[in-house]
């Protein structure tokens, strides 16, 4: 599955897009576990100290926000979901 990070995220996992294997029926939280394995200054960046997605992170499955999807972070992707991340973003 790709993965399409944005903004500071890109500077950590060096570009644009990530494919990620995941095993058949795999959640986004399990999706999320994947991407801060595979890079571990991810972690402190997207996910809080109870292991939770950080309330300022933006996690999109095609194009929605996974927080207001019916299960959550539960939510089981498929092969061609559109999956993004983004982080806080300032500007003032």
């Amino acid at each position: 599955m790709n993965v399409y990070f944005y903004a500071t995220l890109r500077d950590i996992v060096g570009g644009k897009t990530v494919h990620f294997d995941l095993p058949p029926d795999a959640s986004a939280r399990q999706l999320l576990l994947a991407v801060t394995h595979q890079y571990p200054l991810l972690q402190e960046k997207l996910i809080n100290a109870d292991g939770d997605l950080h309330n300022y992170v933006h996690f999109f499955i095609n194009g929605r926000d996974v927080r207001y999807l019916e299960t959550g972070m539960d939510t089981v992707l498929q092969p061609d979901d559109i999956v993004s991340l983004f982080p806080a973003v300032g500007g003032g």
